[in-house]
């Protein structure tokens, strides 16, 4: 089926700011709270806020197999289920609607007035309910950072690492939507030199600059989805950040992984921009040496030139951008990260979030941590208004922005951003 909505030469009615992250050729998805306290799945357009359960019960998706409640829940699960056709159909209908030769809508105020909002007159809540959430290690660069500063420069890179995209189960319930404040976490760290841990607020509070994809139910137990298949069961991304105690961590995680360091929160954007709208952005994925087994041998391009950026903003401060990094320097893609998860037969399930891991770039301003920026504290982030950061001080706020360009449309994510308070 062909994706209409991806047309560079739509216009929408709708007042579109040419650097918007959301042109009609966008369409994302996601949950909204609106004035009378009503939660309904929505889409963006420029600055308005689209209600997407208004528009169904006016009847603007006649002929799309729909059910009637589909778009009148409190998160996506349901609608990401009905699989890729749908989504497909859903989106190119509503480019549709907004497309500026279509009155159907544009003409009809009464319509018009409970379907579009402001966005400033709503609320943006987590779009999905995720019952799952996996955190990949998956960038070349952030991986032999974190290596040349804990292990010998030589080899940075664990044995297994060029082999299998690592990764591990993290916590879904510590999962926020864009906006939410984080109180700096507690837990044990131990000081160089010491023999005894103590406990306490955590000093080394990070950001990891990363992307997540979303999935759609995708298999039974006990069966695998091969590499060819995997995009099929693809919803769309987001922005995430997914903050983490650099002292708590590395006390201990040995031998099991991350635990206190990285539970107590990760920030995700509130629209999920589907695979769809970023098909114009597909990029080679960088050359893989060894080449993979063959579960893990995957055709085409496979990665995307998605632009990243994260600034921190302190207290009635301005921002300072620390990075600018792109998710096209990831070494394993999507693809192969589902299709590895689940060779060994782990069931798959809709809004189950897939985290990419830090993504670093080849240059130091292209570092998507603070571990890295600051390379473990010894040089210190210069701040715009002066001062300068090590790590994450109490009461700053962290955000993140991500966008796809080229010569005829912009795509982007909006911004995710989180402010770290004092530790309660």
């Amino acid at each position: 089926m062909q994706i209409t909505a991806n047309n560079p030469e739509r216009k929408s009615w709708l007042t579109v700011d040419k650097d918007s992250d959301f042109p009609i050729q966008n369409i994302p998805f996601g949950v909204f709270l609106t004035k009378e306290f009503i939660t309904t799945i929505g889409t963006r357009i420029g600055n308005y806020a689209i209600d997407l359960g208004a528009l169904h019960q006016l009847g603007y998706f006649k002929g799309i197999p729909l059910t009637e409640d589909i778009f009148m829940q409190d998160t996506l699960n349901d609608f990401i289920s009905d699989g890729r056709k749908t989504w497909r159909l859903v989106r190119n209908r509503i480019a549709d609607i907004f497309d500026l030769n279509n009155t159907e809508l544009q003409n009809n105020t009464k319509d018009k007035e409970v379907v579009i909002f402001n966005m400033e007159d709503v609320e943006m809540l987590l779009p999905i309910s995720i019952g799952d959430y996996t955190d990949f290690f998956s960038s070349k660069e952030h991986a032999t950072n974190t290596g040349t500063m804990f292990r010998d420069p030589e080899n940075a890179l664990l044995p297994n690492w060029l082999h299998v995209p690592v990764g591990y189960h993290g916590r879904s319930s510590s999962i926020v939507v864009s906006g939410t404040e984080i109180y700096r976490p507690k837990g044990q760290t131990i000081a160089p030199n010491a023999t005894q841990p103590t406990f306490g607020p955590s000093k080394l509070v990070d950001f990891e600059l990363e992307m997540a994809f979303i999935t759609t139910d995708a298999n039974h137990l006990g069966e695998p989805i091969s590499i060819d298949q995997a995009e099929e069961y693809i919803f769309g991304m987001v922005l995430f950040n997914d903050w983490s105690a650099r002292d708590i961590q590395k006390w201990e995680y040995v031998p099991l992984g991350p635990f206190l360091g990285k539970n107590f929160a990760s920030t995700i954007s509130p629209w999920i921009v589907t695979m769809d709208a970023l098909e114009p952005f597909r990029v080679p994925s960088p050359k893989q040496e060894p080449t993979p087994l063959p579960y893990l041998q995957q055709k085409g391009n496979n990665s995307y030139d998605i632009h990243l950026q994260a600034a921190i903003k302190p207290e009635n401060k301005k921002e300072t951008i620390v990075s600018n990094s792109n998710f096209k320097y990831m070494y394993w893609t999507m693809v192969q990260q589902l299709a590895h998860h689940t060779v060994n037969g782990c069931n798959v399930l809709s809004g189950d979030m897939m985290g990419s891991g830090t993504i670093s770039g080849p240059t130091p301003d292209s570092y998507g941590s603070m571990l890295e920026l600051s390379w473990r504290g010894t040089k210190p982030v210069q701040l715009v208004e002066g001062g300068e950061r090590k790590f994450i001080n109490d009461n700053d706020e962290v955000i993140m922005r991500a966008f796809c360009k080229n010569e005829n449309i912009r795509i982007g994510f909006g911004e995710c951003v989180g402010k770290i308070l004092p530790s309660k």
